[in-house]
């Protein structure tokens, strides 16, 4: 059983800055990526950022240069700290995991609120 466990959201002003963690847990053989999902109302999921264990990285076009992911491989955790927050980066952000064998899993999500 593989938990991921979340946390960092919240309600934050416009250009403000939010740090996301996920730490996941349980019996796996190996991380093979870790990364970043948002859902907004009424929009489809979209990746943000995913980072592989050897540490190549990919964003979204609409968060570059804003959003930084990183993963503590010893911990298994991933981060993401997002910069000049944008009303439309509200969503709930889930983190997922890509085991060693293909499969996914998936966090509970957290709400960024951008607003002011």
């Amino acid at each position: 059983q593989v938990q991921l466990v979340e946390s960092g959201g919240g309600l934050v002003q416009p250009g403000g800055s939010l740090r996301l963690s996920c730490a996941a847990s349980g019996t796996f053989f190996s991380i093979r990526a870790m990364g970043w999902y948002r859902q907004a109302p009424g929009k489809e999921r979209e990746l943000v950022a995913t980072i592989t264990s050897g540490g190549r990285i990919n964003y979204a076009e609409v968060v570059k240069g804003r959003f930084t992911i990183s993963m503590d491989n010893a911990k298994n955790t991933v981060y993401l700290q997002m910069n000049s927050l944008k009303p439309e980066d509200t969503a709930v952000y889930r983190c997922n995991v890509l085991s060693s064998y293909g499969l996914n899993y998936w966090g509970q999500g957290t709400q960024v609120t951008v607003s002011s």
